[in-house]
């Protein structure tokens, strides 16, 4: 969980908001933190009653009916292929600072990346979870460090923010993009078939990975405006200059990590909901086979050729950064406020105020979003046209019913 939370933006996303709020960007991920939590539980406490690969898709076809459900899972399935190219231009920030490429090679050496993450998940999501909970360690162990390392001048940076007023509008832009940090919590619903006990397990898993990743994040923030720097990654510069050097060696190797395993997830969860849709009759049945590993290799081959698409794609159209991230937070605010709305029909009421609260989160991340939410809004709503358009003539295909006389 930790580790598909702190993923590609672990050391990009408090450089991000720093330019955005300065040091308003401390408010930012502290406000963040503390709202995403609700919402954690909430889905946490409908994975473990309700464990369904659909996740979310599947609580608000519960909830609100077929159609909304599968627009909903849909709009997953659209979502991720856009957030993929974020994350690999994220992860290839750190292997620039290793070894610089650029172009066609770049992207080559990013398809290739797609390929090696089929290969891995073919064996199924358990064989790599190992080595991403000692990857999860590894980032922390090193933020500890440099937190140790600039913590003398801390107070320094608490008083001069205690007498600063935050600017309302950077504040608002920082908790846009940094909301890209806490996309996963969805995708472990996902997965809760994939835990022995979800019904016991699920909940202090997301909750404790949530804590941990917000503090990383905000420990991380502080410590860039603790430090000048002038690298085109500030980690890296605050690195050298806390710990005396080897920057571009530690912390790109844990980007470059960090940034794979949470491709790797996405791809799990993503090839699951395709399996899913596809034993409904959503989607063809073509994606319905399964390995001995019970791994959808069709479905997992789907999503990771249409990752590999958009690559290019996104390279050829010059796409920027920061407009892929927008678009694909707006889908996931619309994703999780309709999931949160469901949790009102689906659980009992003492979990109404954490779902009251959860909402109040969605609709704030929307209006920090702007007009990026334009995409999300209609995506929603052509899935929601085509889907009724599939219903309609899925119902005259069948045999008219003959009564009995």
């Amino acid at each position: 969980m930790a580790t598909t939370l702190l993923g590609t933006g672990v050391f990009i996303l408090p450089q991000m908001t720093v330019a955005k709020a300065g040091s308003g960007a401390l408010l930012a991920w502290a406000l963040l933190t503390l709202a995403i939590i609700p919402v954690t539980l909430v889905f946490a406490r409908l994975a473990s009653r309700f464990p369904h690969a659909a996740g979310p898709a599947y609580f608000v076809e519960r909830a609100f009916g077929r159609t909304l459900g599968r627009t909903i899972g849909l709009s997953f399935l659209m979502a991720v292929p856009i957030g993929a190219p974020a994350a690999i231009l994220m992860t290839f920030q750190f292997v620039n600072a290793l070894v610089p490429v650029s172009g066609w090679v770049q992207v080559g050496c990013e398809l290739l990346v797609l390929l090696g993450l089929w290969l891995l998940n073919l064996r199924g999501i358990q064989v790599s979870a190992k080595a991403q909970f000692a990857l999860t360690l590894g980032i922390v162990a090193v933020v500890v460090m440099m937190f140790g390392a600039g913590g003398a001048k801390a107070g320094e940076l608490v008083s001069l923010t205690a007498h600063s007023t935050p600017d309302y509008d950077g504040v608002m832009l920082a908790i846009g993009i940094a909301f890209w940090s806490f996309l996963g919590v969805e995708a472990m619903t996902h997965l809760a078939n994939d835990f022995r006990r979800p019904d016991r397990d699920l909940i202090p898993a997301m909750v404790i990975g949530v804590i941990l990743v917000g503090a990383v994040y905000l420990v991380c923030t502080l410590l860039l405006l603790l430090v000048e720097v002038d690298t085109k990654v500030a980690m890296i510069g605050a690195f050298d200059t806390l710990l005396g050097g080897y920057g571009a060696q530690v912390i790109g190797v844990l980007g470059i990590a960090s940034g794979l395993a949470a491709v790797n997830v996405y791809a799990a969860s993503v090839s699951r909901l395709l399996w899913s849709f596809s034993t409904e009759g959503i989607l063809p049945a073509w994606f319905r086979e399964r390995n001995s590993y019970q791994v959808p290799v069709r479905a997992l081959s789907a999503v990771l050729g249409v990752m590999g698409l958009v690559i290019v794609l996104t390279y050829i159209s010059g796409q920027q950064l920061e407009q892929l991230i927008a678009w694909s937070n707006g889908v996931f605010v619309v994703i999780y406020l309709l999931s949160m709305l469901a949790a009102i029909r689906l659980l009992s009421k003492r979990y109404l105020p954490l779902v009251l609260l959860s909402c109040a989160l969605c609709v704030l991340l929307a209006f920090a979003l702007g007009s990026a939410m334009a995409y999300a809004l209609g995506l929603l709503c052509v899935l929601a046209v085509l889907l009724t358009l599939q219903q309609q003539w899925q119902k005259r295909q069948l045999p008219p019913v003959i009564p009995m006389q």
